[in-house]
């Protein structure tokens, strides 16, 4: 028998529950008793390489049976799994490997388990380092349980704003972020769910996969890719009897409502579905309202979307709106914003910012201004976040940033306000900019081109200093006239005060991480240095400091 919350299903597994993995034609079934099985016996294969208590192990793998049964098998070992998305999730060749190194140098892993195709295709930063798949380690006896390691998981991310940071998340915080999440949203005994996201990081790791399989519950796993070719079929997951629940980022119901008409889901029920996380990124109403207008005469209840706010530092679910809860909104000026001050609601450019529901179970939430001192309701700040299921810490002592921990505080970087309770995300900080008194977002402003009908993920904003002074960079994938005339109107109208430049620039050349996020200080960083291949410049620089 094991100690470990986490892994204590492997001792007992529900014989007729298990996980559905999407495989090019159809669903590969694999039952809790048989990903127990495989778990072990990896974790003896684990031991017999040598790897010791607390040693960490790189597991890159896709969705599957094996990075299920890896990521377990390094649990029962006494290892820290340390999960990275596989090359295909990522734009190029030469992003992944600059990426697999950072996180390589940062974890300075003893293992590194991934498929075949890539033990030999890639590198880990200079060290040397043992490789083998999920099926070698598999191949023998099963290892008897270890004590657990002094971390779950070591949850890399590179945000939006920076390089690459390995978070230590300890078995305590991860058992008690599951424990919050379960209670959220009521899980039941029945209850499965189902998943495209990633689950190499927070929400489709830990909300999607973790939490799920602690419970034993039945679950459903495509990849990212497979969600792309056919929203369809993931719906179908739904459709009663069916899942109850999931998590995705604002662009995948986006998606949904883009590509697929009533015709394709005529017959489908989703009555059943109880739950659909909303977070990683801003979230427009126009957009849960396309949404609702596709799936509300299939049965889905408008209370079953809850916009969540969470981050791989808080392990991952902060705040989340309640069941059965409408989603709640706050009209906000973004051209009056200013850190310690109340938000403003006159001006032409007003929009609705969507309420990220309340602190979960063991977690707290303060709102303060740059002294540290808690802020009334309705005025912006930095969100602090207390609770059993902060992290302990980036695993590099020099990593630097916005995002900090302070007397078992964490100090987010980003910045939002409180109203009866509720959480409203305006954005990052290191994302933001101050200019004539007031704090410019970058996230307002690709709202402000969303709503003028650029597509979000054709669009993003830069912000930062040069020496002409505070600056905006509008980059567009290869727009469409009118979009250029929006940036251009935007620019004019919201970003008085600053220097703003657009450019075109080609399809997927806007970095951007797993759930989809600009990752906008390594953008800046290419602008500033002329690296911004194939860009050309739509307009002027419009706007500056004026008089």
């Amino acid at each position: 028998m094991n100690s470990n919350p986490l892994t204590s299903w492997i001792d007992v597994p529900a014989a007729y529950r298990g996980i559905r993995f999407w495989r090019n034609d159809g669903w590969e079934s694999w039952s809790y008793p048989d990903l127990a099985a495989y778990a072990r016996r990896i974790a003896g294969g684990i031991a017999a390489a040598g790897v010791r208590h607390d040693d960490r192990v790189l597991l890159i793998e896709r969705a599957g049976p094996d990075f299920v049964a890896a990521l377990y098998g390094i649990m029962l070992a006494g290892a820290v799994p340390c999960p990275v998305a596989p090359p295909h999730l990522f734009q190029n060749e030469l992003q992944y490997a600059r990426h697999l190194d950072a996180v390589s140098r940062a974890a300075d892993p003893t293992l590194v388990i991934t498929t075949a195709a890539l033990a030999e295709r890639l590198t880990y930063g200079g060290y040397e380092t043992q490789v083998r798949t999920a099926a070698q380690l598999g191949a023998g006896d099963e290892g008897v349980p270890a004590a657990p390691a002094s971390a779950a998981l070591l949850q890399f991310t590179s945000g939006s704003s920076g390089r690459v940071k390995g978070v230590r998340v300890p078995v305590s915080a991860l058992a008690a972020n599951v424990s919050a999440i379960r209670s959220w949203l009521e899980m039941g005994e029945g209850d499965a769910t189902a998943s495209w996201l990633p689950v190499h990081h927070d929400m489709g790791l830990i909300g999607c996969l973790l939490t799920p399989v602690v419970q034993q519950r039945d679950l459903w796993l495509q990849e990212p890719a497979d969600f792309v070719r056919d929203p369809a079929r993931y719906l179908a997951c739904f459709s009663r009897p069916g899942a109850a629940m999931t998590a995705m980022p604002p662009f995948g119901l986006d998606y949904i409502a883009r590509r697929l008409s009533p015709q394709l889901l005529a017959g489908c029920d989703f009555s059943g579905w109880r739950a659909l996380i909303i977070g990683a990124e801003r979230i427009d109403v126009a957009v849960l309202d396309r949404f609702m207008a596709l799936m509300g005469p299939f049965g889905f209840d408008r209370r079953a979307l809850l916009p969540a706010y969470g981050l791989a530092e808080a392990t991952l679910a902060v705040t989340g709106l309640a069941l059965r809860e409408e989603v709640a909104t706050v009209p906000v000026a973004p051209q009056l914003l200013s850190l310690g001050e109340p938000v403003r609601s006159a001006g032409a450019d007003v929009h609705a910012v969507v309420g990220c529901g309340r602190p979960l179970d063991g977690v707290s939430v303060t709102v303060v201004d740059e002294d540290g001192n808690p802020l009334p309701d309705r005025h912006v700040g930095q969100i602090v976040v207390r609770g059993a299921s902060v992290a302990q810490g980036y695993v590099a002592a020099n990593t630097t940033g916005l995002t900090e921990w302070r007397d078992g505080a964490l100090w987010s970087g980003d910045a939002g306000f409180l109203d009866d309770g509720q959480l409203f995300v305006i954005g990052r900080l290191g994302d933001a900019m101050k200019v004539r008194g007031r704090t410019v977002f970058a996230e307002d402003l690709e709202s402000a081109l969303v709503e003028a009908g650029v597509p979000r993920l054709r669009v993003a904003v830069l912000l930062g200093a040069t020496a002409a002074g505070a600056t905006g960079v509008i980059l567009l994938e290869r727009p469409e006239q009118d979009w250029i005339a929006a940036a251009a109107a935007m620019a004019q109208r919201v970003t008085e005060g600053m220097s703003t430049v657009i450019l075109d620039v080609p399809r997927r050349s806007i970095y951007r991480t797993t759930s989809g996020k600009p990752k906008r200080r390594d953008m800046w960083a290419a602008y500033v240095a002329g690296n911004i291949e194939g860009a050309g410049l739509l307009a002027a620089p419009v706007g500056g400091m004026g008089d």
